[in-house]
């Protein structure tokens, strides 16, 4: 249609064989591999370097004190957030510890992970979270530095990095809270 009137309607000679084609043949071409091939750049995203944090497992050498981390939501409800458990597990001992939030925020967050980092009964060594804002952030850094801890963060492509607090999410939290929607407000009561 629209090249058929580019032809008739304002004399475009570049259009005259084009106004014949049917739409359908249109959309055959455009699946072409030599359409494609002209038309659609590709570009790889760009990955941007985020200073915080070392990219490597952690080798805690069978000592203790090398905690994985990770938060799992309660879900929404109404268009309400529910409430977001944060969950350290200790790599050798297995030892965990979970506590809830009512937010994902520095706020929220930087006073609950201190508690649980005082909650283990071995000195904390080394920190060991994905790649979420919640925990690569300047405040978790600052406050795990004071405290002499190890930060790493898992590596790209390596998605059993963290497997070990995703395993206990759904073995112990989800085991114990459910599924169902926690209202935030709830979060101090279930700590």
């Amino acid at each position: 249609m629209l090249l058929r009137r580019a032809w008739q309607s304002f004399g475009d000679a570049r259009y005259a064989q084009l106004a014949g084609i049917s739409v359908s043949h249109l959309y055959n071409l455009r699946a072409s591999a030599g359409y494609r091939k002209q038309r659609i750049v590709c570009r790889r995203t760009r990955p941007t370097p985020v200073k915080i944090g070392i990219r490597k497992a952690p080798a805690p050498q069978g000592l203790p004190g090398y905690i994985r981390i990770d938060t799992v939501h309660q879900g929404d409800q109404d268009g309400l957030k529910g409430v977001y458990h944060v969950n350290a597990v200790d790599i050798v001992t297995q030892w965990e510890v979970v506590a809830a939030v009512e937010r994902i925020s520095e706020a929220f967050l930087l006073p609950v992970i201190a508690l649980m980092l005082d909650s283990f009964p071995f000195t904390v060594l080394g920190f060991h979270s994905d790649c979420g804002s919640e925990y690569v952030n300047q405040d978790i850094a600052k406050m795990l530095n004071k405290l002499n801890v190890e930060f790493t963060k898992s590596r790209p492509r390596h998605c059993n990095d963290n497997a070990l607090a995703e395993s206990k999410n759904g073995a112990v939290v989800r085991k114990t809270m459910g599924y169902a929607h926690i209202p935030q407000k709830h979060a101090a009561v279930i700590n």
